[in-house]
């Protein structure tokens, strides 16, 4: 028997016979040329063709899994019509005399390169599709047949990693499951295996070969585990979990559409995070009462300039009318140095995530700033927007951050346009320097919602991307606890709600010290809503609450 561990994109149990995905041989060897025009103009083909496949392919995915996801075939139509893309190709071309294929592979491995370098998970997802756009031209370029699909019946799919393209293309209803031994859980691969509710486990970092094909496989994707020709003991234990998974879904069923509260009558708020308007059918499935954070910046990642005030508040809008009444919480843009958006000519820094970021670019570029908010306030007269503020860490920054808003406000009022008056105007509390100051900055401000991430990062002089330091990072650790404790108590004191929108919001383990800190709202993914709202409602404060504020006084070593 074989053991993968890797990331789990969606909890079920599937069991059935593995299929290795076999993609067709493409050459980018690099050739010499003597004619740099002709080989522009074979590229230019491969280019126009390979937009043209993409055409269809959006037809068949609006079908199949609905507009929103079928929306990154559009967006590989634009980055196949990107300038610098474009330029980079042809470039080599001219500059080195090499075949399109070789350029073509090359211009794709930087733009990956560069995605992956970044921080934000959503955008380092995207390394995937440059490739993916690549690989459709490269085949253009190369001529002969493409994959054959079909071959792909009631089988869990092993691959290195899946495109975009290919996980559409495949027959999901005759797709038990996916395991990868590289992606993320935020590539389309994942996205759709939740959407369609498909075991998947990803980056397992084990590349399979033929040896395996069509043994048997389980996915466990309640742990993230992948067991390959397993022995008896191991398939009737994985028999009976996946009962037991199946019971546990449907209990889960039970609590759609109910109010989220605790047994004794504590109400909280249970709202979900995005990092897109593409992520908004997945709030609606998964039952949010609302969007907690909505990540403004993918605006910025996925542009070549600064996107303009109508296509923010287009997505802005999108966003509102979508919940149609229900509270979308829209943070503004929390972008740096670390995720080099090359237009914004951030000067390069050796401690990103300290440097200039967030709100300290929208004070010193107010311009910027203005175009976002006012782009805001427009869309806040189609729904429930409340504008956000990040990485706060004084007094001083959040009535600047105020004082623009309001003049924001009374240009648009000067022209006679419509926004909500009453919007609702908070902070993140994601540094110490919040936390400690949280009962000043709560006389600012209208609701607090803390980024747990960055907190901990902040707090443990731990950088959270280390992955070598995943032994010393503890977000239970007592000093991340307690700053959130004083958060909620200052928050409190000043009349305002108080919501956690990082990981720790849908950490199960954390529910009862949450509930009895008094935690207002908590915003978490999608996926996380329904299991949260469970355990929220099995919860009796009355019985826990002396308990765990008792712990959170004492001595943590146990902890």
């Amino acid at each position: 028997m074989l053991t993968l561990k890797g990331k789990s994109v969606f909890s079920g149990i599937s069991i059935g016979p593995l299929a290795l995905f076999h993609r067709n041989t493409i050459s980018t060897a690099v050739r010499p040329i003597e004619d740099v025009d002709a080989e522009i103009a074979r590229f230019q083909k491969a280019r126009e063709e390979a937009i043209g496949q993409l055409k269809d392919l959006y037809v068949k995915a609006v079908d199949k899994v609905g507009e929103e996801q079928a929306a990154v075939f559009e967006v590989h139509q634009m980055m196949l019509d990107d300038d610098d893309y474009i330029e980079g190709i042809e470039t080599k071309i001219c500059d080195e005399k090499m075949n399109a294929e070789a350029a073509v592979d090359q211009t794709a491995q930087k733009f990956a390169e560069m995605f992956r370098s970044m921080e934000d998970a959503y955008m380092q997802a995207r390394a995937a599709d440059v490739l993916d756009i690549s690989r459709r031209v490269e085949q253009q370029l190369c001529g002969g047949p493409g994959i054959d699909f079909s071959n792909y019946d009631h089988v869990i799919i092993a691959a290195d990693d899946l495109a975009p393209s290919e996980t559409l293309q495949l027959d999901t209803d005759k797709i038990l499951g996916f395991v990868t031994s590289a992606g993320s859980t935020n590539s389309h691969t994942a996205i759709l295996a939740r959407t369609l509710g498909i075991a998947a486990v990803v980056s397992t970092g084990t590349q399979l070969h033929n040896d395996v094909d069509n043994m048997t496989a389980i996915i466990d994707g309640t742990t993230g585990t992948v067991y390959i020709n397993p022995d008896e003991e191991t398939m009737a234990a994985m028999k009976q979990k996946q009962k037991e998974e199946e019971l546990r879904v449907a209990a889960l069923e039970q609590v759609r559409g109910v109010p989220t509260g605790t047994k004794d009558g504590k109400k909280i708020n249970l709202y979900a995070n995005i990092g897109n308007p593409g992520n908004l059918p997945q709030v609606l499935a998964n039952d949010a009462e609302g969007i907690g954070l909505f990540r403004s910046e993918f605006l910025y990642l996925e542009s070549s300039d600064y996107p303009t005030e109508d296509q923010q508040f287009e997505a802005y809008k999108q966003a509102a009318e979508a919940l149609q009444g229900k509270t979308v919480v829209i943070r503004t843009l929390d972008i740096g140095a670390d995720k080099k958006v090359d237009y914004f000519q951030l000067d390069p820094e050796e401690n990103p995530a300290m440097g200039m970021r967030a709100i300290r670019i929208c004070l010193t570029r107010v311009d910027l700033f203005k175009t976002q908010l006012r782009a805001l306030l427009r869309a806040s007269a189609y729904g429930k927007i409340a504008i956000m503020f990040p990485m706060i860490i004084s007094v001083w920054e959040v009535q600047r951050c105020k004082e623009i808003l309001n003049e924001v406000r009374q240009e648009l009022d000067e022209k006679g346009i419509a926004y909500d008056k009453d919007m609702e105007i908070g902070i993140m509390v994601e540094t110490p320097a919040a936390a400690v100051m949280s009962e000043e900055l709560a006389k600012e401000v209208d609701f607090f919602s803390i980024g747990s991430n960055d907190l901990t990062q902040y707090t443990l002089a731990i950088d959270r991307q280390q992955t070598q330091l995943d032994a010393f990072f503890d977000p239970h650790h007592p000093a991340v606890l307690k700053l959130i404790q004083m958060t909620i108590e200052n928050g409190h004191k000043a009349g305002i709600w108080v919501g956690i929108c990082g990981e720790l919001g849908a950490d199960l383990a954390l529910t009862e010290t949450f509930l009895a800190i008094g935690v207002d709202e908590l915003s978490v993914t999608p996926r996380s809503v329904l299991p949260l709202r469970n355990a929220v409602r099995m919860t009796d404060t009355r019985e826990t609450s002396d308990r765990i504020l008792s712990e959170l006084d004492s001595d943590y070593t146990a902890r």
